[in-house]
């Protein structure tokens, strides 16, 4: 008989002997284990709402299912404890977490995990505060390397009536997650605002030429200035860490005039950088030759001052010697007079013990390098060329010059 045969008492191969199933070690019923989980959770949730009448009774009625107090209670619970577990939120670095209650701030909430009252009663919202924010003035950023104009914010008045093309940008950072949340509906909207306004009042206030070339990073300092103060007194959350002025130029409808008063100018001041130049070195050198020639000036009224004064000194000293002796004093003082006198001009001696005729020669002029004829009116004695003279102190001709190779003439300083 097959084992699973009517009357074969429900053995199969898995089965361990024996009838009723007890004992059966086999794999379970999927089903079984199916129907005994329903009638688990129908036990738990209520069970039937009546009975069958008849003689047969004992089963169950077909009416409806009424919910016990313990499914119910598990129900609630799960429910509260999901609820409950829907608090928990975690804040990263560089974020900060704005707690609301019914929507009215109630706290900021610093980077780690938290819990708050659940939905609908609090909520969280994240602000990033370390990243650097930006908005531009003026053009409109298409791509990370073009740009688009935005006339109607660019274009500003100057000072002296003329319309500069100006472009700015601002870097920021949210400083207060709970204001930049609940001060203003839309923060960076009314930022950009507030910098196109104080960008125009400081360019209102400065000329066309000084805006588009050195004042640059003054205007940029300035409308950083403003703007800080405005937004410190709205209380708007951020904090303005850098503006800077992209591009300031006219507009393009007289671009080209400008370019030749731009060449103008640049020419005006190199022409201007060459004389400050030119002065800066003939300047000081005037200045140190005319303190060389007072030095100098000063310097020769010292020394004349002390001349004077040594000659005074030596002449009353003199003076004394003289009332003492006269006659040596005299003396002394031709023989200085005449070695002052002799030691500076030139001398030639002349030996002539022979009575033969003698050539005189300027050695001291042909010793210097001067010409070998005398001045015509020279009147001491020295006769020009080939004129000699004997002892006697006739003149000859300079035929007899070989008779004179006997003198020794010798020529002294």
């Amino acid at each position: 008989m097959a084992w699973n045969e009517p009357g074969g008492g429900n053995r199969d191969p898995w089965s361990g002997g024996g009838g009723g199933g007890r004992n059966n070690q086999g794999p379970p019923d999927l089903d079984e284990a199916l129907r005994k989980l329903r009638a688990r959770f129908e036990g738990l949730f209520g069970g039937r709402g009546g009975r069958r009448g008849g003689d047969n009774g004992g089963s169950s009625g077909g009416g409806p299912k009424t919910p016990s107090l313990k499914g119910v209670g598990v129900i609630v619970g799960l429910l509260f404890a999901g609820w409950v577990l829907s608090g928990i939120y975690i804040i990263d670095e560089g974020t900060r977490g704005v707690v609301t209650r019914f929507g009215a701030f109630q706290s900021t909430a610093m980077p780690g995990p938290h819990w708050h009252l659940p939905y609908p009663i609090e909520a969280v919202q994240r602000v990033d505060v370390s990243t650097r924010r930006r908005i531009t003035v003026g053009y409109q950023a298409i791509s990370p390397q073009q740009t688009r104009p935005v006339l109607s914010e660019a274009l500003m008045l100057t000072e002296d009536e003329n319309i500069v093309n100006v472009q700015l940008a601002v870097q920021y950072q949210v400083s207060d997650a709970a204001d930049f949340v609940f001060n203003f509906v839309d923060p960076e909207q009314t930022l950009k605002e507030l910098t196109e306004s104080a960008l125009r009042e400081v360019v209102g206030k400065r000329r066309m030429d000084f805006v588009i070339t050195e004042g640059r990073t003054e205007v940029a300092q300035r409308t950083r200035e403003l703007v800080t103060q405005a937004i410190s007194q709205y209380e708007a959350g951020i904090e303005v860490i850098e503006v800077v002025i992209q591009d300031a130029q006219p507009p393009e409808q007289v671009q080209d005039a400008f370019e030749d008063a731009i060449k103008a100018r640049e020419d005006r001041e190199r022409l201007i950088n060459q004389a400050e130049a030119y002065r800066n070195e003939v300047i000081p050198r005037a200045q140190g030759q005319a303190a060389r020639v007072g030095e100098e000036a000063q310097a020769y009224v010292a020394r004349t001052v002390q001349q004077a004064e040594g000659d005074a000194s030596r002449f009353t000293q003199q003076l004394t010697e003289y009332a003492k002796a006269p006659r040596v004093t005299r003396d002394r003082l031709y023989l200085d007079t005449m070695e002052r006198v002799l030691g500076s001009t030139g001398k030639v001696l002349i030996d002539n013990e022979s009575s033969q005729q003698l050539m005189y020669l300027p050695l001291d002029r042909i010793m210097r390098g001067g010409s070998t004829q005398s001045d015509p009116g020279r009147t001491d004695g020295a006769m020009s060329g080939d004129t000699a003279m004997n002892s006697t102190g006739t003149t000859q001709s300079s035929g007899s010059r070989s008779s004179s190779s006997s003198l020794r003439m010798r020529e002294t300083r």
